[in-house]
């Protein structure tokens, strides 16, 4: 565009001379001053031609250079792209892009209570699911809290995230590689029919015994990981069945990173406000005796257990006692307990799965055992996840755990209130002084981001 209306302003100019220098002529005769005009003239058309052969040259130049630094820049956009990857660094995406990979947001895996999933497709063909997070404040406090736990960490058994997004005054995104075969709750609990999911397909099914065990020792394997071999200790603090996924081989792959907590290798514990679910939450978060990676394997051992019977360890069941129709909460766990003790462990194994007669006792006591050492009310009772991964692998003996009363589980699936009432001060009091674990001074008594959030899914 500047070209020709530089090539116009020069056209034009030497035809105005050529046509001043006519007049002149016409006007002037062969006198003196018509010499002097036309040679002036004469001077400034070939300083115009000149001008154009050299800006043309120029241009000419520069669109050389221009291809050859776009062409160089290319390169290096794809090699840093790479280094990215294989450094598992994630991209800064523009929403533009998000949008386009979502096919503007149509595909909807999954939807919580501040956060939605979409499944996605890169401009490369990379699958993804996209992690739509709303609420300003929050979605940046999700946002920070899962970049910094997962950025660069690298394990068979985590999720990947290979980018986020962040929009000015509008929601976060997090983009993630995309699981195939959906969350664990979808394998392990019996499907049924919900307001938000029967209009959209969903993978799931019974998991057979054998994949039951061995995502056991997946989950356990990417918790170590997390705990032990990662510079900076790294508290999931949201270990549920919703946020195990399961590949295409039915791998474990451990997700949402939204409530983790950054932990120093020289801190025993830290305090926080109450994060997490009802049913997985460990006896420490009431105690306000501060949490730790102990936090964690409680919670894996109430899924655990979920995987043993094929059922929430919360459940509600019709009561009409004294004549009054309600409502009665049934702690699985507990059932658990008492047929493990009796040696009838096979009674609360997952009645699909027993049919199909492929289940091994040993493992289902072995599986058993570890969930209830993992969920001991006393943290210093409690195996480490190295340790956990050590004994669902056979290489040591799984001794039978002792009994526990599980005074606080009933507290902690309470759907009454966010905190015990004052009818529950006195049994948490008797807990403590029993030897809730309250010899352990915490370390650090940093505090971290608000209540409970349940993720997109």
């Amino acid at each position: 565009m500047e070209n020709k209306k530089a090539n116009i302003i020069a056209c034009s100019a030497v035809i105005t001379l050529i046509i001043l220098i006519i007049v002149a002529r016409i006007v002037l005769g062969l006198s003196k001053a018509f010499f002097l005009l036309c040679g002036a003239g004469v001077a400034v058309i070939v300083a115009v031609f000149a001008w154009l052969v050299i800006r043309r040259h120029y241009n000419r130049s520069r669109k050389v250079l221009e291809s050859q630094l776009i062409s160089e820049g290319r390169e290096l956009r794809i090699e840093y792209s790479f280094l990215r990857k294989v450094a598992g660094v994630p991209t800064k995406f523009r929403y533009k892009e998000i949008e386009e990979a979502t096919d503007n947001f149509q595909a909807l895996l999954g939807q919580g209570a501040s956060a939605s999933v979409f499944k996605g497709i890169l401009s490369d063909g990379t699958s993804v699911a996209v992690k739509r997070i709303d609420g300003e404040e929050h979605g940046e406090k999700e946002l920070r809290s899962e970049v910094a736990a997962i950025a660069s960490i690298q394990h068979v058994n985590l999720v990947r995230l290979l980018g986020y997004c962040c929009v000015p005054s509008g929601p976060r995104f997090l983009v993630y590689e995309f699981v195939l075969n959906g969350s664990l709750d979808c394998w392990i609990f019996p499907k049924r029919a919900t307001p938000n999911r029967h209009d959209r397909p969903q993978r799931g099914g019974c998991l057979p015994w054998d994949l039951r065990y061995r995502v056991a020792v997946d989950v356990a394997k990417a918790l170590a990981y997390l705990h032990h071999d990662c510079r900076s200790r790294i508290l999931h603090l949201d270990v549920k069945p919703e946020n195990i996924l399961l590949d295409e081989n039915y791998r474990a792959i451990v997700a949402d990173f939204g409530l983790s907590k950054l932990m120093g290798k020289d801190e025993s514990r830290v305090l926080t406000t109450i994060r997490g679910t009802r049913g997985y939450l460990a006896p420490e978060w009431l105690l306000e005796h501060g949490i730790s990676e102990k936090s964690d394997i409680y919670s894996y051992g109430m899924v655990l257990l979920e995987m043993i019977g094929g059922r929430r360890n919360v459940s509600f069941i019709d009561d009409d006692t004294n004549g009054k129709s309600g409502r009665k909460r049934k702690f699985f766990p507990k059932i658990v307990n008492e047929k493990m003790r009796e040696g009838k462990i096979m009674e609360v194994v997952d009645s699909r799965i027993v049919e199909s007669g492929e289940v091994d006792e040993k493992e289902v006591n072995r599986l058993a055992y570890v969930a209830f050492w993992c969920i001991q009310e006393r943290t210093r009772n409690r195996p480490t996840m190295a340790q956990v991964v050590e004994m669902l692998e056979g290489r040591v003996v799984v001794e039978e755990p002792p009994d526990s009363q599980m005074v606080i589980v009933d507290l902690l699936s309470n759907d009454d209130d966010d905190y015990p009432t004052a009818d529950y001060r006195p049994k948490l009091a008797a807990f403590s002084a029993y030897g809730g674990d309250n010899h352990i001074t915490t370390s650090s008594s940093s505090h971290s981001y608000a209540m409970s959030m349940v993720s997109g899914r």
